[in-house]
């Protein structure tokens, strides 16, 4: 039970980024700094520690690096640091100057458990304004040997062509390079991603100048995102000669364009910094974007070879540890306030830009939607309201048809006509009930003979009959109907098929989920653009039980029926989608990212979230409800997103239509991912992380 709660189990490794305080020209000083921080990597159990470039020398030797006395007190502190490894559970990557074959180099030094396990050379030497390296460096690509004897072992693999490969953890495989390599046109990094390199790292010296903080996060990042990799960064801070220069101590570990840790600039103190790199997030990225495969194909001629060099790494699976990174409840929604606004406001706008162009291509007179007082239906006619006026339409072409059947409450009724009221469209209403009970009585439902019979057929007649009036409003009215269904929805099966809610002639929220479409409602009732009178009830329909109201019951301020009760919390069935669809992860994984996102109440950020609606998940709940999403949306679900019609899709999260992101056999079985959940155990351990 406890191995399911350590991050080893399911494809995350631990990276320690280490800047520690220097002193010019004295190695013993600097290999005891350097050890002090290795120990602690260890202590958090990380599995690689990077080091700043030339930091057991200091990177402002400048001709001292020519000196012999320093060039064997380098070798001799490397000697401690590697010996440090011997008794330490982690790879250390430290830099210093190596004269080899009667050239001087600027080195990196891999070593794991007393030995060395490779030295990689600098392989561009810059030698402009501040830079000097050419005067007392070799450029790492005219080395004429490819091993080295040092430190009383033959033949240690030499060269920047060299990657380290874990056998316990074979998504790990990493590259290292130095400093200036980062910054040219094509670096070694790139290649050594198209050959599998999965982590990046670079030992830096990188003295600041204004703005090469800004700078550094946007290339290493970039670098990052490019190569589908993570990408560590150490670079030198207090202790560097400050003569000509200055130096931040800047670390920073980023994942596929994400950065996931950094350290404090110009700290006057040693600084060691962790993050825990998503391996499966990088295989799956990489296998999911074919270009990136295409484009190491066509680069082949090109790319060095590479030597891999396999790495025993034992991985701390034994007991619980949990992630040291955040992962966010709300997956579709940016936690940071300005953030969000501006996403909700590009969303706003993809919504309204597709159905701009499908109502002026279409020729349509008036814009049909049914409005239910609830979440989807007013986002959607919130949509329809600025497409109209892109358009330099009245509002009055809104055609918003209320249309209460056997268990549409008062309250949900009377949001429906406050909002079509206040937003100033065309209103309709038009009650269902009398169309519904010849429909049930024609094809002998027992409700027909008044038994309270409230089974799907009861459900799908009223949500067919809705719908069917629309389509033939868009008939009469020369208009088209407008869909309101969204992505939880539509990935859950909540939604009747055909002549029901599922269709329409264009969708609108096709692709945001519940929860975003909450966040974009609380965005525009916030705005108060559209009046006081519009945010009242937007606040009002926040504030309402989501549910298809097809159930009858006593309720009459709130809807009897609850959606969340059958499908579950949209909370967690958004969270549990977004890794599905977008990473296709193991449902075991996914269940212990919501459990690291969920289990603690008072964890994390919720945004746009009141305390008291706050809520958390124990693994037993996570479990019972990944379940029902996976047979729900493996098995179940599949033929009614088979025939979805035409909706923009609006985030990097997924599309369901099988004209878009995600195409699918209707009459696929879930058998494989519910097997894997029996992986995710049914009770939390009493534990202490150690």
């Amino acid at each position: 039970m406890s191995q399911f709660f350590n991050l080893y189990a399911h494809g995350f490794v631990r990276v320690a980024v280490g800047v520690p305080t220097l002193r010019v020209a004295d190695p013993h000083d600097n290999a005891t700094r350097t050890i002090e921080l290795l120990e602690q990597a260890a202590g958090e159990r990380a599995l690689i520690a990077l080091f700043p470039e030339l930091g057991l020398a200091s990177y402002t030797c400048d001709d001292l690096f020519q000196q012999q006395a320093l060039l064997d007190a380098c070798r001799d502190a490397l000697m401690r640091v590697m010996e440090a490894t011997r008794k330490l559970p982690v790879v250390a990557v430290v830099g210093l100057p190596l004269r080899l074959h009667d050239a001087i180099f600027n080195c990196a030094a891999v070593m794991r458990d007393g030995a060395l396990l490779g030295v990689v050379p600098k392989t561009y030497l810059p030698n402009y304004r501040e830079f000097y390296e050419l005067r007392q460096f070799t450029p790492g690509r005219v080395a004429r040997f490819d091993r080295v004897d040092l430190c009383g072992q033959r033949e240690v693999p030499f060269g920047s062509g060299l990657l380290f490969r874990a056998r316990a953890q074979p998504m790990l495989t990493f590259h290292v390079e130095i400093c200036e390599d980062l910054w040219v046109p094509v670096p070694p990094s790139s290649f050594a991603a198209m050959a599998g390199a999965t982590l990046l790292l670079n030992l830096s010296a990188s003295n600041i100048t204004t703005a090469k903080g800004d700078y550094r996060r946007e290339l290493v990042g970039n670098q990052s995102a490019r190569c589908l990799a993570a990408y560590a960064y150490s670079a030198a801070g207090t202790g560097e000669s400050t003569t000509d220069m200055a130096w931040d101590g800047h670390g920073l570990i980023y994942e596929n364009g994400n950065r996931l840790a950094e350290t404090r600039r110009f700290e006057d103190a040693s600084q060691l910094i962790t993050a825990d790199i998503d391996l499966d997030r990088l295989v799956q990225e990489r296998a999911r974007q074919t270009s990136f495969g295409q484009c190491a194909d066509a680069l082949a001629d090109a790319v060095p070879a590479f030597r891999t060099i396999e790495v025993d790494l034992a991985l701390p699976r034994g007991d619980t540890l949990q992630l040291s990174r955040r992962y966010e409840r709300f997956p579709y929604v940016p936690s940071n306030p300005a953030t969000r606004e501006e996403r909700c406001r590009e969303i706003f706008d993809i919504q309204v830009q597709g159905l701009v162009t499908r109502m002026r291509f279409t020729g349509s007179r008036k814009a049909v939607i049914g409005v239910s007082g609830g979440l989807d239906s007013t986002h959607a006619l919130l949509v329809c309201v600025r497409a109209m006026e892109l358009l330099g339409r009245p509002r009055s072409d809104i055609l918003g048809v209320m249309m209460p059947g056997f268990a549409t409450s008062e309250r949900t009724q009377g949001q429906a006509e406050r909002l079509v009221r206040a937003l100033g469209c065309e209103a309709m209403t038009i009650d269902i009930r009398p169309s519904c009970e010849q429909m049930l009585k024609d094809i002998g439902h027992p409700y027909a003979d008044g038994k309270p019979v409230y089974d799907v057929t009861f459900e799908n007649v009223q949500a067919g009959e809705r719908t069917s009036h629309l389509f033939r409003l868009a008939n009469l009215r020369r208009g088209i109907v407008i869909g309101t269904g969204d992505l939880s929805e539509f990935a859950l099966g909540w939604c009747t098929y055909g002549v029901g809610d599922q269709m329409s002639h264009y969708g609108v929220n096709a692709s945001v989920p519940k929860t975003l479409i909450q966040h974009l409602i609380r965005w525009v009732a916030d705005a108060d653009a559209l009046g006081p009178d519009t945010s009242a009830v937007l606040r009002d329909v926040l504030a309402t039980t989501i549910s298809p109201e097809l159930v009858p019951g006593d309720a009459q301020q709130q809807p009897a029926q609850s959606s969340e009760q059958v499908v579950g919390p949209y909370e967690l069935q958004d969270f549990h989608l977004y890794y599905t669809l977008r990473f296709g992860y193991l449902p075991s994984k996914v269940a212990f990212l919501a459990w690291s996102a969920w289990h603690d109440v008072g964890a994390g950020n919720w945004p746009g979230i009141r305390d008291e609606d706050r809520h958390a998940y124990d693994i037993a709940a996570i479990k019972r409800w990944l379940g029902v999403f996976l047979q729900r949306f493996f098995h179940d679900s599949q033929f009614k997103r088979s025939a979805m019609p035409n909706a923009p899709k609006v985030g990097s999260g997924g599309s369901l239509s099988p004209r878009g992101d995600y195409r699918a056999p209707s009459d696929a079985h879930a058998t494989v991912w519910l097997a894997e959940l029996d992986n995710v155990p049914d009770t939390e351990p009493k534990w202490h992380e150690s």
